[in-house]
């Protein structure tokens, strides 16, 4: 399965930006792992949504808990799963 992870920030920009220098070092961790394809904050800036590769429903859990923003309680995420029945080449 792969996992849309839509981040939501709890707390004011100023706390966002002291955690992100951390948040920022994970995700790249993250990616080149390739636990996460994608990765990017919303439009708004009201939070990020997170692509995964195909993995289980525990090891997406376990991404949100390693998350600097989660730990600090600077964000909480909501997962969706999807199957992968239409890939494009190379995914």
């Amino acid at each position: 399965m792969f996992h849309v992870l839509t981040s939501t920030y709890l707390q004011p920009p100023d706390v966002i930006n002291q955690t992100r220098p951390a948040h920022l070092e994970w995700l790249k961790g993250e990616v080149e792992a390739g636990r996460i394809l994608l990765a990017g904050r919303r439009e708004d800036e009201s939070g990020a949504v997170l692509i995964t590769g195909d993995i289980s429903a525990q090891e997406a859990q376990d991404i949100v808990d390693r998350d600097p923003y989660t730990s600090a309680g600077a964000a909480r995420y909501e997962r969706v799963a999807f199957n992968s029945a239409f890939r494009a080449p190379g995914l």
